[in-house]
């Protein structure tokens, strides 16, 4: 066994604390990553406040360096810069594991955290460690010329928001509205303007407006505003809600175009309910989509890396790691946290603006309702 060690809690809501673990050896096709960043991530508030199997080490947005492969590795050697995002394995035999969406195996994939890994019977710790073990397969290769910090979140963000804006045809000639300017939300404005897709930032608050267009946005619109939302009408093709509180979706519904689709990609608490007629008037489709398969996640940083995507963070130390989720679950962060494995000082902001090559955001509260 491999000594590691990692921020753990103990116990439902309890503190995350150093703690020392063991990972399996390498089998013949696994790499052994050195974590260097771990985003932070509202599942991870999620796994330690509800969960019901502890210890917990939360996180799933790595990125870090290749220390050793297995005898059967061939995509990786020893001082790789790799990233890896929120499925470690899948049973690799099922029909969408077999079309690179593994996401969706139908076993269940193996999730970095809080799964019974099948190949050891381990339960699978996260990223908020020293040291992760994976197959090269769930392992990906970090493109030159992303901040490795600022890419951590898009193994999970990122990917989150990439598929359904490339499934429903975020592009040239749509008009793609986003619901939520959090974590999800401002990489989901970024993709989507780079897919060349008109984007119209949805907000409950107007002073966010010049942020959102500094992201990539064509328009905002005032989401509290019963006039302004009237006036959106059949204007999008798709719109992607990233929200994780309770709302409604049926000023959305209102806003879409004959056959345009609503896909939800926050969780937000309850149940969601829409009237039958918002589905059948303009023949529309409410969806949903969640994190991504193999193919999708190399596509997706080598678009990324292409255009100079990557998440707008602020990278604190592991030992701020309690205060980074407090934070978060206040929604105080502009616009995602990213521990730095090996830092011994103190925290930074980075992340590079969508057309710029600078770095860096002043934190002020997010309001919960847009993501």
């Amino acid at each position: 066994m491999r000594n590691a060690t990692g921020w753990a809690a103990h116990r439902q809501g309890g503190p995350l604390e150093p703690w020392d673990f063991t990972r399996r050896d390498l089998l013949g096709d696994d790499v052994a990553v050195r974590v260097e960043y771990c985003g932070v991530c509202a599942t991870d508030i999620s796994a330690v406040n509800h969960g019901s199997e502890f210890p917990v080490v939360p996180g799933h947005e790595m990125v870090g360096e290749i220390t050793a492969t297995g005898d059967a590795v061939t995509r990786f050697r020893v001082g790789d810069k790799v990233a890896v995002g929120n499925i470690i394995d899948s049973c690799g035999v099922c029909p969408p594991c077999l079309a690179g969406r593994e996401n969706w195996c139908l076993r269940y994939p193996t999730l970095t955290y809080g799964s019974t890994d099948p190949k050891d019977g381990l339960t699978t710790r996260g990223g908020y460690s020293s040291e992760y073990v994976l197959p090269e397969r769930f392992t990906y290769h970090l493109p030159q010329g992303l901040d490795p910090a600022a890419a951590a979140p898009l193994m999970c963000a990122g990917i989150t928001t990439y598929v359904p804006l490339k499934r429903w045809g975020a592009g040239p000639g749509r008009t793609v509205g986003i619901v939520g300017m959090g974590g999800l939300g401002h990489l989901a404005l970024k993709i989507a303007h780079h897919m060349g897709a008109e984007v119209v930032q949805f907000t409950r608050t107007a002073g966010k407006a010049g942020e959102a267009r500094a992201l990539g946005a064509d328009d905002v619109v005032l989401s509290t505003d019963e006039k302004e939302m009237a006036a959106q009408t059949g204007r999008f093709d798709l719109i992607l809600d990233t929200v994780g509180a309770a709302h409604s979706l049926e000023p959305y519904m209102a806003a879409l175009a004959m056959d345009g689709t609503l896909c939800v990609v926050g969780i937000p608490p309850g149940d969601l309910t829409v009237s039958p007629l918002s589905l059948i008037v303009g023949a529309k489709t409410l969806a949903g989509a969640g994190s991504g398969g193999t193919a999708e996640t190399r596509e997706m940083l080598d678009f990324c890396a292409e255009h100079g995507i990557a998440a707008d963070v602020e990278v604190m130390r592991p030992d701020q790691v309690n205060e980074a989720l407090d934070r978060l679950a206040r929604n105080d962060v502009r616009y995602r946290f990213v521990l730095d494995m090996a830092a011994g000082g103190g925290g930074r902001s980075t992340g590079k603006s969508t057309d710029e090559n600078t770095y860096g955001r002043t934190n002020e509260n997010t309001d919960k309702a847009t993501g």
